[in-house]
């Protein structure tokens, strides 16, 4: 695989848009459950946006800020940020915790994308 030379953006969702955007989406969806204040989030969106552009139609990337979403983020689990989890048909079917690079994000997602 090359490394595309543009990234997508990697738009928001919310608790009142979730279900729609992520769950009955049709495609699998990667969320980066984020925070303003979180350098580490900071440093995985273009990553994010770069994987989501590389992958074309086979994957949408989305991200949720925890702080404004907490039904969101409780429903799902999530502890500490960012949290990335992909979901297939409605339901979590990874989940991956920390920054990564692309190469490693690709390696933790094997099997799943």
């Amino acid at each position: 695989m090359t490394t595309p030379q543009t990234t997508q953006d990697v738009p928001y969702v919310t608790d009142e848009t979730f279900t729609e955007e992520v769950l009955r989406a049709g495609v699998p969806v990667l969320v980066q459950f984020t925070a303003a204040w979180c350098p580490s989030c900071k440093q995985l969106t273009p990553v994010l946006g770069a994987l989501a552009a590389e992958l074309g139609d086979r994957i949408k990337a989305v991200r949720l800020d925890v702080d404004h979403n907490p039904r969101t983020t409780v429903a799902h689990g999530v502890l500490a940020v960012p949290t990335l989890l992909v979901f297939r048909d409605g339901e979590p079917v990874r989940s991956v915790v920390g920054a990564r690079s692309r190469t490693r994000l690709l390696r933790d997602l094997d099997g799943v994308l």
